[in-house]
């Protein structure tokens, strides 16, 4: 099967129009959590081990910012600090029951809105739409593995 000419450009189009449906399913959401907020939320939710630092790593930015954003959060009590128990100069940086519900809900939001779009769509196309899904984050992640493996060159 050949590939069609403009397959780049139709997923950049679609993939514009999911960020908007996720963000419309998110700006319905009633807390005073920024999006910024909430991506702080989700990379801590998804790595137990993260502190001040690799959070800030995470998101590109100095480490003072994103201390910043992880005292917002704490304020509102999505968030809290805790020494790590391995090594108490260690600061992890933890969801709260609350913070871990805020994100429940946000993606239970966003899921109802994606699956409303996929209603859409004729039985069929889910299909085609999940295999391509699939095919293409296996792309994805082999992509990002052989990119890990290479060599990385150092300049003097």
């Amino acid at each position: 099967m050949e590939r069609p000419p403009n397959l780049a450009a139709a997923i950049d189009a679609a993939a514009e129009a999911l960020v908007d449906v996720l963000d419309t399913a998110a700006s319905r959401h009633r807390l005073s959590v920024s999006p910024t907020q909430l991506r702080v939320l989700s990379l801590i939710c998804a790595r137990s081990e993260t502190n001040v630092n690799r959070l800030a790593e995470l998101l590109d930015v100095v480490p003072s910012s994103a201390s910043r954003l992880c005292d917002r959060l704490e304020a509102t009590g999505l968030l809290r600090r805790a020494a790590d128990p391995r090594d108490r100069r260690e600061v992890r940086l933890l969801p709260t029951a609350a913070g871990e519900e805020v994100l429940r809900e946000l993606t239970e939001r966003r899921h109802r809105a994606v699956q409303a779009v996929l209603d859409r769509m004729p039985v069929r196309a889910q299909s085609e739409l999940l295999l391509g899904l699939l095919a293409f984050e296996q792309a994805a992640v082999l992509q990002a593995g052989e990119q890990q493996k290479e060599p990385t060159v150092r300049t003097a």
